[in-house]
């Protein structure tokens, strides 16, 4: 069989892979920090705490074709003008990337990577704040895409890639 030609008209050989691979290749805790400055006056309270919950993404490139995702979750509980707690965890994650156009990397590392990580560091909180012995803190499931769409909108950024003009 004759080699095929790709976009960049390089020969490319027989049964070479060149369809576009985006994966997690692991995920784990970068930085984990809980706080339970008032124990134990504060398991004296009867008062739900007010709780506050910040996100935040960052993502780089660490090797050829590896980028690192980070999701940051700062918490922070109040009960009657005290702290009950603060949480702040980093959970990362490493995606490799293969034959993928380089401007099709960030939104996937700021709308998809973030809902493929969420679940497992809401389990890290979750266990966090229950290790600290308040109840779980659960949070609701974040639409990262949506988000993201959002976000570059608001800057004028284009949300997908043009293929062609009529």
């Amino acid at each position: 069989m004759d080699d095929q030609d790709n976009a960049a008209n390089e020969p490319v050989g027989n049964g070479t892979d060149t369809a576009p691979a985006a994966g997690l290749i692991s995920q784990y805790v970068k930085d984990l920090s809980f706080e339970n400055p008032n124990a134990p006056a504060i398991f004296q309270s009867q008062t739900p705490p007010a709780i506050d919950v910040q996100f935040n993404i960052g993502a780089s490139q660490v090797a050829d074709e590896v980028h690192e995702l980070v999701l940051k979750i700062d918490v922070r509980a109040d009960v009657d003008g005290q702290t009950a707690f603060i949480v702040d965890l980093s959970f990362a994650g490493l995606f490799g990337f293969r034959n993928v156009p380089v401007d099709q990397i960030q939104p996937f590392l700021l709308g998809e990577a973030p809902r493929l990580l969420f679940p497992f560091a809401r389990r890290v909180l979750a266990d966090a704040v229950r290790d600290g012995g308040f109840p779980p803190l659960l949070l609701e499931p974040i639409d990262f895409g949506q988000l993201y769409l959002q976000q570059a909108s608001q800057q004028g950024q284009p949300t997908t890639t043009e293929v062609g003009h009529a």
